[in-house]
C-alpha cells in the first residue's frame, strides 16, 4: 500500500469512517458495511494512532535518506515479540499475583517504486 493512502485510511479509522476488516478471529465481531466486501469488522482508534506514528516517522526516514516521498510503498510490515515486563497485582488477605506485560517491536519497510 502507498503511504499516502495508509494514512488515509488510518484517519479514517481514528474518526470512526472506515472499518478494518477483522478475517481470522471474527467469530463474535459486529457487522460493519465495509469496502471490501467482508462482513465483520472494528475500529481498533488506539492502534491506528501509533500506527500513523509509525508511519510519520517512516515517512521522515525516507526524507532524511532522499527518497522520493510521494512513490514510497510499504513493502513489509511485520511485528515481534519484545521483552516481558513484570507488575504486581494485589489480591485479598495481603497475597499478590504477577502480571506480564509482553511488549512488541513493529517493523516497516518502505520502498521508492517507480510510477
Amino acid at each position: 500500500m502507498r503511504l499516502d493512502s495508509a494514512k488515509e485510511l488510518l484517519e479514517a479509522v481514528t474518526k470512526k469512517q472506515r472499518a478494518i476488516a477483522f478475517r481470522r478471529y471474527k467469530k463474535e465481531v459486529p457487522h460493519r458495511s465495509l469496502d471490501e466486501g467482508w462482513y465483520a469488522g472494528r475500529y481498533p482508534v488506539k492502534a491506528a494512532k501509533i500506527f500513523l506514528f509509525l508511519l510519520g516517522e517512516l515517512e521522515s526516514n525516507a526524507e532524511y535518506k532522499g527518497l522520493d516521498v510521494d512513490r514510497l510503498r510499504i513493502v513489509h510490515a511485520a511485528s515481534h515479540r519484545g521483552m516481558k515486563t513484570q507488575r504486581i497485582i494485589s489480591r485479598a488477605y495481603g497475597r499478590a499475583s504477577p502480571y506480564h506485560n509482553t511488549l512488541i517491536h513493529v517493523e516497516l519497510v518502505g520502498y521508492e517504486v517507480a510510477d
